[in-house]
């Protein structure tokens, strides 16, 4: 089932890391990511609220780009059109998504985080592709996802990983909602044969999903009464 997905990571875990540091007020939007071999990612980016040269002397000293070259002067817009090469670091997350015959729509930065829009063939391949993503020490949450049902229409489901809902599922069985509590985080930590920040994460992020969801159904109940 064809799932396309939402995925947010800060901006000081990402591309772009030390510009966004140094140019807080720019503005990015990825038009493509493109895989160009082993360890080579190269979107191609829009920039806006910057100067071209204030721009590529804060590129030149940024770790996550390897190289960067502008394809367009100023639009009429006051945009500039940027070829950039990432970084190893930040080439293995979006090779974590391809690797899951995932691909990469576009991107913005919206409050210090990046928002990746990404296509899956496959359910299964967003949740092994977030979890590859986290076992490298990256953040990473899935916002929203829609899935195309049996019908071909869009639907909306929890975005919950399947390491995420084993968290959840595990930790309810096991008491740790219970109250009071019949199992600690660490104790659940063990048995699921994660760290206890691991767990923790995991949990956070699920937590904050279903709630989310059920806040998003409370609020179009109150619009159709």
């Amino acid at each position: 089932m064809t799932t396309i997905a939402e995925l947010s990571v800060s901006t000081d875990e990402f591309a772009l890391a030390e510009t966004f540091q140094q140019l807080p007020s720019m503005e990015v939007r990825v038009e493509s990511v493109v895989a160009e071999g082993p360890g080579r990612t190269t979107p191609l980016v829009w920039f806006s609220n910057v100067g071209s040269d204030e721009l590529d002397e804060t590129l030149r000293a940024d770790s996550t780009v390897v190289e960067h070259q502008q394809l367009l002067e100023d639009t009429d817009d006051g945009e500039l059109f940027y070829r950039l090469e990432y970084s190893e670091d930040v080439s293995s997350i979006c090779r974590a998504i391809y690797a899951h015959d995932g691909t990469v729509l576009g991107a913005q930065v919206t409050d210090n985080h990046w928002t990746l829009r990404v296509l899956f063939p496959h359910r299964e391949g967003l949740s092994d592709a977030v979890s590859d993503i986290e076992d490298q020490g990256v953040r990473v949450d899935v916002k929203r996802m829609v899935e195309a049902g049996a019908d071909d229409d869009l639907e909306t489901t929890a975005a919950l990983t399947e390491p995420q809902k084993e968290a959840i599922a595990e930790a309810y069985r096991q008491g740790y909602y219970d109250v009071p509590r019949e199992i600690s985080l660490e104790e659940l930590a063990n048995e699921l044969d994660i760290s206890h920040q691991a767990l923790s994460e995991r949990l956070r992020r699920a937590n904050r999903v279903l709630a989310s969801e059920q806040l998003d159904e409370a609020a179009s109940e109150m619009v159709t009464e």
